[in-house]
């Protein structure tokens, strides 16, 4: 069975209060996430709430990158979903990690789109 895409769920701890409220700062280094990790920059949503937090996507041509911070608990919830072989979800989690000098970082990856390839060819013939 073959995957269609790589989500990697991180819990991103021990960050900066001013660099996880600084929308213009979380959506720089979201965008520079995407980058290292290969992938192509398709467009970028983010909202400052109030009165802390930022949330914001980062559409790729390989899918997504999204965040939700909460600054007063030095804590960044982050999404990276990938389709294709050329782009390493894995390499932008470990420059969000770095990059928020973040003190810990734990993570999984979730293989997407895993289906028999009877479905597969069946899904394509519709």
């Amino acid at each position: 069975m073959k995957q269609l895409g790589r989500h990697v769920l991180a819990e991103i701890y021990g960050c900066g209060f001013e660099v996880l409220n600084d929308i213009n700062r979380v959506e720089e280094i979201l965008v520079n996430a995407a980058l290292e990790a290969g992938a192509e920059v398709r467009e970028c949503v983010f909202h400052k709430f109030s009165p802390q937090g930022v949330s914001g996507v980062v559409v790729i041509s390989e899918s997504h990158l999204a965040i939700h911070t909460w600054p007063e608990l030095g804590y960044a919830a982050v999404d990276v979903f990938t389709c294709g072989e050329k782009v390493n979800p894995w390499d932008a989690c470990n420059y969000l990690t770095d990059q928020f000098c973040a003190k810990n970082m734990t993570a999984k990856e979730i293989k997407r789109g895993i289906a028999p390839e009877a479905c597969l060819k069946e899904a394509v013939n519709l």
